[in-house]
C-alpha cells in the first residue's frame, strides 16, 4: 500500500499535462537512473554533474500537442488516464493537449502515453531544434498508457535506446519532458521504488522516482546515466496536483514489449486465463497457513474460461507458472503476457495448504462486455448486525444480497469508517462472498463464520469480497 485508504482520498494520482480540467487522476511518469554520482577529480574542479548525458539524449525529446473535440476531451478526464489538456478559446469547442515523448529510430517512430494523444490519428511534434512535424499515431495502448508516432519523410532523427537492465533503488536517474509547454526541461533524482501498483485492477510494476515532474511531461523519458531510457512517465502522486517529488514510470521492459506490438500490428493482444489474482501479503499468507507470502492468489475465476476448465477455483494461490515459481502476483501477470493464445502450460497450486498441479490453455483475452453495477433492491427486508456481536465489533452492518454471485453473497449497507474492516478496505455496498472459505448467503452466514474463527483462537479471517466488478480477498482481523 502506498498511503491509507483514508490518506488516498485526499491525494491525487496525477498525470502530467496541461489542462483546463482538474481530474482525479492524470497520467504521467518519470525515469530512473542506476550508477554512482560522478565524484570530483580534484579538490580545485566541482563534480561533473549530468551535462555530457543530457547532451546526448536530449535531442530525441521531443513535446507532442494534439487538438481534441471538446465533448472527447470531457469524457477522457473523467477517466483514469485522461491527457494533459489547455482549454482553446474559440468558444470551448476543443482542447489542446499537450505532453512529451522521444524517437526510439531514425526513421521518425516516437514513443509517448495513450493520455496524451486522446485517440487522435495524428499529432504536432516540436523537436529539441524547434522544427515542427505531423505525426501520424501508429497504435495506442490505453491499459499499459503507452502510444506509438511515427514521422514521416526522415531518416535521420536523432534517437535514445531501451535499457537493457531495470535499475535499481538508489540509483540515480535524470528525466527531460515538456512541462507547462516550456519545452526540453531537465530533472535529476532516484529511483525510490520499484514494483508499484496505484491501478488495484491492474499490476503495473512501476519504477517510483523522485525527479520532479510536472503537467506537460507525461510521455517523456527517464534515463540512466548511460543514458538509456529505464522507464516512460506515467504519473504522479500528489496532493495538490504540482510535483511533491512521487512519480512513477513505466519500465523500459513494458514498454519494449507493447511498442513492438503497436508498431506491428497497431493495438495489442492481450492473453488470459480468465482469473483475477491478488498479491498474497503477510496477513493472507498467514489466514492460508502458507507460512511467508508467494504465489498469486486467485481471488475469481470466469466461468468456462480457460482456468475453470482447468479445475482452478477461488482461494488457489498460484505458486508456478509454466514451470518457473512465482515470488508474487507481478511475476504471474508478466509471464502471463509473455505467452502466446493457444499455449498450454502447467499451474502449480497451493489448494488448503496442498500442492497440485494442473494444465491449462491460454485464450486470448477479448474486449470486456458492459459493466453494470448491481443494484440492490431496496424492498427487500434489510437483515443488520446490529445485534451480533461478530459484526458489531467489525463495525458492519450487514442484508442479504439481491444477487450477489451465483445467488449467494451479503451486502455491506454500512459501515464504520475507524473499524478494523473499514482499515482493511471493506467498504459499504460491497458483497462478501465468502468468509474463511464457508459461502454466505444471510448476515447470520457471516456471524457464524466470524465467531467460530474466534472460537478457534485465529487472529484473523479471509473474506472474498465483490466489489462492482472485481473481486478480491482481504484479510480481516477477529481474535
Amino acid at each position: 500500500m502506498l498511503a491509507s485508504r483514508s490518506t488516498i482520498r485526499r491525494l491525487a494520482v496525477v498525470a502530467c499535462g496541461l489542462s483546463a480540467f482538474s481530474p482525479a487522476i492524470w497520467l504521467l511518469t518519470p525515469g530512473s537512473l542506476g550508477q554512482p554520482a560522478p565524484q570530483s577529480v580534484s579538490q580545485d574542479r566541482p563534480a561533473r554533474g549530468f551535462a555530457h548525458i543530457v547532451d546526448s539524449v536530449k535531442p530525441a525529446v521531443i513535446g507532442i500537442r494534439v487538438r481534441v473535440a471538446d465533448n472527447e476531451a470531457r469524457l477522457s478526464f473523467q477517466r483514469p488516464g485522461a491527457g494533459d489538456g489547455l482549454r482553446n478559446n474559440n468558444r470551448n469547442r476543443f482542447v489542446t493537449s499537450q505532453g512529451s515523448g522521444f524517437f526510439i529510430s531514425a526513421d521518425g517512430y516516437a514513443v509517448t502515453n495513450d493520455h496524451v494523444i486522446k485517440a487522435s490519428k495524428t499529432a504536432e511534434i516540436r523537436t529539441d531544434d524547434n522544427n515542427i512535424y505531423i505525426a501520424r499515431v501508429v497504435g495506442a495502448d490505453p491499459k499499459s498508457d503507452l502510444a506509438v508516432l511515427k514521422v514521416d519523410g526522415r531518416e535521420d532523427f536523432p534517437y535514445v535506446n531501451f535499457a537493457v537492465d531495470l535499475p535499481q533503488v538508489g540509483d540515480w536517474i535524470i528525466t527531460i519532458g515538456n512541462p507547462f509547454g516550456l519545452g526540453g526541461t531537465v530533472t535529476a533524482g532516484i529511483v525510490s521504488a520499484r514494483g508499484r501498483d496505484l491501478l488495484k485492477e491492474s499490476h503495473e510494476d512501476l519504477i517510483q522516482i523522485d525527479a520532479p515532474i510536472n503537467h506537460g511531461s507525461s510521455g517523456g523519458p527517464t534515463f540512466d546515466l548511460n543514458g538509456n531510457v529505464i522507464g516512460v512517465n506515467t504519473m504522479i502522486f500528489s496532493p495538490t496536483g504540482g510535483s511533491v517529488g512521487i512519480a512513477f514510470d513505466i519500465p523500459s521492459d513494458r514498454v519494449k514489449a507493447i511498442v513492438a506490438q503497436l508498431k506491428d500490428k497497431g493495438a495489442v493482444t492481450r492473453v488470459t486465463l480468465g482469473i483475477q489474482v491478488q498479491a498474497v501479503s503477510a496477513e493472507i499468507a498467514e489466514g492460508l497457513g502458507l507460512g511467508k507470502p508467494r504465489g498469486a492468489l486467485v481471488a475469481d475465476v470466469t466461468a468456462g474460461g480457460p482456468a475453470d476448465a482447468a479445475g482452478v477455483l477461488a482461494g488457489d494461490v498460484i505458486e508456478m507458472l509454466n514451470g518457473e515459481r512465482l515470488e508474487n502476483s507481478h511475476q504471474f501477470a508478466k509471464k502471463l503476457d509473455e505467452l502466446a493464445a493457444g499455449t498450454s502450460l502447467p499451474l502449480g497450486l497451493i489448494r488448503n495448504g496442498e500442492k497440485k498441479t494442473v494444465a491449462a490453455t491460454v485464450a486470448q483475452l477479448m474486449a470486456p462486455p458492459e459493466i453494470r453495477p448491481e443494484r440492490l433492491d431496496s424492498e427487500r427486508d434489510a437483515a443488520t448486525g446490529a445485534g451480533s456481536d461478530s459484526a458489531a465489533s467489525l463495525g458492519l452492518t450487514l442484508r442479504a444480497a439481491a444477487g450477489g454471485a451465483g445467488g449467494n453473497g451479503v451486502v455491506v449497507t454500512d459501515i464504520d469508517p475507524a473499524s478494523l474492516a473499514a482499515d482493511r478496505g471493506l467498504e459499504a455496498g460491497d458483497v462478501i462472498l465468502e468468509v474463511a472459505g464457508q459461502i454466505v448467503a444471510a448476515p447470520e452466514d457471516v456471524y457464524s463464520a466470524l465467531s467460530s474463527a474466534r472460537g478457534a483462537g485465529k487472529r484473523l479471517v479471509l473474506m472474498r469480497i465483490k466489489s462492482s466488478s472485481k473481486t478480491r480477498f482481504l484479510a480481516v482481523p477477529v481474535g
